[in-house]
């Protein structure tokens, strides 16, 4: 390991990782469109208190480390000054009508191209066309424009970043090593509570593992990055586990690959769908299907392309935002999934009542 560049490092530990989420993610059964779809037309809450405690895996062991100072959290996007309003709430609710159309978020559809599905291929490839002219091509001027509506910068308050303990202990007047174990737990408390309060829940051992693997998945990335990243000469960013702007950087990566060099994120795309393939083929559920009609086509690219704006606008998906975001127990990223979750109601509702699905 010590022989090895910090890239191919990176390079293994994202392939890994992401072989991992794509095996449990189609094992599973997970997916985050469908919690919301399922709640919204048949009032089944189990796949979204697995998403819960996914969220409160990630919290735990992501805090741990930050606490015993293994990984320094303050370092990701999630927990910088800049906080804008506008960005975390349209582009979380773009993100999450968008994936409603596209069959699932970034990471359902890499699963989804593991399985055989032709049509989840060009959701994905929307995706990271959408998001990378979103990060720099002609889309990142109105990008910038609707972040720019309603924002601040929590330094002019005197707050060094945007963590829930952080603001808290702020105006409270508590320390940070104080309050922060505090926020943790209380939330960790809470989210947990609310995913075994309930029978059904209990009694779906799917379930619950799906919640803990991604969980655990999302602290494996955090460690990898910030930990085995965490190189003298060639530091690496400090990343948890997110789709949006990985996909497009895998795709540049594949058209520029002589010039171009591998990293965590774009090695995560490709392990999550090489892992649901190996899942598929083993269970024997692999199998090629397409696009059933013009509808459908336009209805996922259109998908897509949302996904890819609306994310790198809110700075993540559910995924990126929904479990590693939450994990930081960052402000913006409780608004950024919150906001997801509202588009994801309205995306259901169109295809239910516009589209009689």
């Amino acid at each position: 390991m010590e022989d090895m560049a910090i890239t191919t490092v990176m390079g293994f530990a994202g392939l890994i990782i992401g072989i991992a989420f794509g095996a449990v993610t189609h094992r599973t059964n997970f997916c985050a469109m469908g919690a919301v779809s399922d709640i919204v037309s048949f009032g089944d809450w189990k796949r979204m208190r697995a998403w819960a405690l996914a969220m409160a895996t990630a919290i735990a062991g992501a805090q741990f480390l930050h606490i015993i100072g293994l990984v320094d959290l303050t370092k990701s996007i999630y927990l910088n000054t800049s906080f804008s309003w506008s960005g975390f709430i349209l582009g979380g609710v773009i993100f999450g009508f968008g994936m409603v159309l596209g069959g699932g978020c970034p990471g359902r559809n890499l699963m989804r191209v593991g399985n055989g599905d032709l049509k989840a291929l060009i959701v994905l490839f929307f995706i990271g066309w959408a998001g990378y002219m979103a990060m720099r091509g002609i889309l990142a001027a109105p990008r910038i424009w609707l972040q720019g509506l309603v924002s601040q910068n929590f330094k002019t308050l005197g707050v060094t970043d945007q963590g829930i303990a952080t603001l808290i202990g702020h105006f409270t007047g508590i320390g940070y090593e104080t309050m922060a174990p505090i926020v943790a737990f209380a939330m960790i408390i809470a989210l947990v509570t609310f995913a075994f309060k309930d029978a059904a829940f209990r009694r779906s051992p799917r379930n619950i593992a799906a919640g803990l693997l991604l969980g655990l998945l999302v602290v494996a990335a955090w460690a990898a990055t910030g930990i085995l990243g965490n190189d003298e000469f060639e530091p690496v960013q400090v990343v948890g586990l997110t789709f949006i702007a990985p996909t497009g950087n895998a795709f540049q990566y594949l058209m520029t690959y002589t010039g171009s060099t591998i990293n965590f994120g774009i090695a995560t795309v490709g392990g999550a769908i090489l892992g649901a393939f190996i899942s598929a083929r083993l269970s024997g559920s692999f199998h090629l299907s397409t696009f059933v009609d013009t509808p459908d086509t336009l209805r996922n690219m259109a998908g897509g392309a949302l996904m890819g704006f609306g994310g790198i606008m809110s700075l993540g998906c559910t995924v990126g935002q929904g479990i590693t975001g939450m994990s930081t127990l960052a402000l913006g990223s409780v608004l950024a999934t919150v906001s997801i979750m509202a588009g994801g109601v309205l995306g259901v509702k169109y295809m239910e009542k516009v589209l009689d699905i």
